[in-house]
């Protein structure tokens, strides 16, 4: 798979966003660590058991470390399943099930580190606590976390560095009545015989009756693209785009939908990876 992007593998995204949402949650989970460590040896010291100070630390510190490491798998799902649009249900399957191997993944490189750490103190150490599933509730909240604040860090930087271009508002003509959207809010367009189809950001499948020629023309200052004969695309929502052979290439937006992009148009390609490298 490739986004033709020199800064990452996932579209939209860059180096930038994955740094930036790394040292947020960088920053969190060592404040959370912290309080967490210093609550524990508070109540211990209530109750009159002290532990040495350095068995919790160990225990939040191996678990906040492999939690960084794991990061990177709720961060890469969101950004090719996002939670939002007509296939939400598809992308919340998939999440769920991550979540297991991510929890596995957790559990086994946080006990290694932690029987590395004791050995090195002089000391055994014995997985307790409440057991597999008391850490997979915990993982479930800790990889919705991860992939929240991934998400709202994409959302906020994609936004403060495409402003909007072109028109402020296109009219959607169904007949009946008349829909005004940003061209922002347009995923993308389909030819449907007689009629074009809009795709839009809150799930939306408008009719109208129109070509796409004449539909493309009107979003071409919107910084729409024609990929194939049959579709348009808005730029800022495309997630990927993948070789599929014979000089043909296949595109996937943010709501999940994949669309053609055909060898017939070149340009489409040279645009689409130039933005996603600008």
């Amino acid at each position: 798979m490739t986004s033709g992007a020199a800064g990452g593998t996932s579209g939209t995204t860059d180096r930038a966003d994955w740094i930036v949402a790394y040292a947020v949650l960088t920053v969190a989970t060592l404040l959370f660590a912290t309080v967490n460590v210093l609550s524990y040896l508070d109540e211990r010291t209530a109750m009159g058991r002290l532990v040495p100070w350095w068995e919790p630390a160990v225990w939040e510190g191996t678990s906040g470390i492999v939690l960084l490491l794991l990061a990177w798998i709720p961060m890469l799902l969101v950004t090719r399943f996002p939670p939002y649009g007509p296939r939400w249900p598809r992308a919340f399957a998939v999440h769920l099930a991550a979540t297991v191997p991510f929890s596995l993944a957790h559990v086994g490189l946080m006990i290694a580190l932690r029987e590395g750490a004791y050995a090195l103190a002089g000391e055994d150490y014995r997985f307790g606590g409440g057991g597999l599933l008391y850490e997979y509730r915990k993982d479930v909240l800790s990889y919705a976390l991860y992939a929240a604040t991934f998400w709202i860090v994409l959302s906020l930087r994609r936004r403060g560095r495409a402003p909007e271009a072109g028109p402020s508002s296109f009219e959607i003509d169904e007949g009946q009545r008349q829909i005004r959207v940003r061209p922002a809010d347009i995923l993308c367009v389909r030819s449907s015989g007689n009629y074009v189809e809009f795709s839009l950001a809150d799930g939306r499948r408008p009719l109208m009756r129109a070509t796409l020629g004449k539909v493309a023309a009107a979003l071409a200052e919107a910084g729409f693209v024609r990929t194939h004969r049959s579709w348009l695309v808005n730029p800022a929502h495309v997630t990927e785009i993948e070789a599929q052979g014979s000089g043909d290439y296949g595109i996937g937006l943010v709501d999940g939908t994949r669309l053609p992009l055909s060898r017939r148009y070149p340009e489409a390609l040279a645009r689409l990876r130039g933005d996603r490298s600008n």
